[in-house]
């Protein structure tokens, strides 16, 4: 535990070291948000990009230290793919789909590199046992790297939000890893936790810098990749059901924001002012409460993750049905699917 302690500490290092940097670039390249529309809580120019700190303390920590593992370098190449793209969008936006180009291509080198989904546990059927699904792994991994990838981005809406989820994301799945001997994903999430709080310092409310797409979609593809790592391949009930309870918060942040356009007849990937965090400021919290909130949230889901993790794998799909009627329920009586929202 030593090791990967020591090398938590040295990626918040290099990423506070290179955050500034990050910044410099930023307005070298006029990546600056500017607050022009109600969906930005901020009220001055800021810059993007700051996600490049957290992906150059990542790559510097991971080849290192991982002595360039085929399955790192898979994760860097993917992820370096996305954040090109990210450093374009924070400059200039893509469109929708020229961002799922990206991400779908990103996916395939993950695949390229033989990081896929190969197996999946039938619910309440043989406990324990997993059926290999073949091909079929292949939409599905683009699948899960893709949702996962583009529900971290869609929660990135407040000063600290992303990069603290993320950093609870990587320790949850560093757990998880640890209980099912997995080394190199307890390395990969003890590198990029620690990424994440070295940004912290520059991007808590009042943030100076934000981590633009460069880092979300950074993010959020490399939990994706390294939850198929460090849980989906593991044994039983982590098959499906601890990775979705880990990333459960923008999971069903982006599946209520999808349907709740839907509902609304708006395009489905039309931003709105309907997220989670959105109606917490609506309820008159201030913004670190609201932030504090959602960590708070996400380290009881990663504590249910973990609980999911040890027990069966019958008893770990009722515990993730449990969590998504619980859900589903307070979406409802909070009108998070029906009740229109302003643009």
């Amino acid at each position: 535990m030593l090791r990967y302690a020591v090398i938590f500490v040295l990626a918040a290092l290099i990423s506070i070291i290179f955050t500034p940097v990050a910044r410099r670039i930023a307005y070298r390249f006029g990546a600056i948000d500017i607050p022009d529309d109600e969906r930005r809580i901020h009220n001055k120019p800021i810059p993007r990009m700051g996600g490049l700190a957290i992906y150059i303390s990542f790559v510097i920590c991971s080849l290192i230290f991982s002595k360039f593992n085929t399955h790192v370098v898979g994760i860097i190449a993917g992820g370096t793919i996305l954040v090109i793209a990210g450093m374009i969008d924070d400059v200039k936006p893509l469109r929708p789909v020229q961002k799922l180009i990206f991400q779908i291509a990103a996916s395939a080198v993950l695949i390229a590199f033989g990081i896929t989904i190969g197996s999946i546990t039938v619910p309440f059927i043989a406990d324990g046992e997993s059926v290999y699904i073949g091909y079929f792994g292949i939409p599905l991994t683009i699948l899960w790297v893709v949702g996962i990838t583009n529900a971290v981005n869609l929660i990135d809406g407040l000063d600290g939000l992303a990069a603290g989820l993320a950093m609870i994301f990587s320790i949850t799945i560093f757990v998880v890893s640890m209980i099912s001997n997995r080394e190199v994903a307890m390395l990969l999430t003890a590198i990029l936790a620690g990424s994440c709080l070295g940004f912290l310092p520059y991007n808590f409310n009042p943030a100076s810098i934000f981590m633009g797409d460069t880092g979300s979609q950074f993010l959020g593809f490399t939990l994706a990749a390294i939850s198929t790592q460090g849980a989906v391949k593991s044994a039983a009930a982590v098959t499906l059901a601890v990775p979705i309870l880990v990333l459960w918060l923008p999971i069903f942040d982006t599946l209520f924001a999808m349907v709740r356009r839907k509902v609304n007849k708006r395009p489905i990937m039309e931003a709105d002012r309907g997220h989670l965090h959105h109606r917490l400021l609506d309820l008159g919290l201030s913004h670190r409460k609201v932030v504090i909130i959602m960590y708070l949230i996400s380290i009881f889901l990663g504590a249910t993750a973990v609980l999911a993790m040890v027990l069966s794998t019958q008893k770990s799909y009722v515990i993730l049905l449990l969590v998504c009627f619980i859900t589903l329920s307070i979406g409802v009586e909070f009108g998070f699917i029906t009740r229109k929202t302003r643009n």
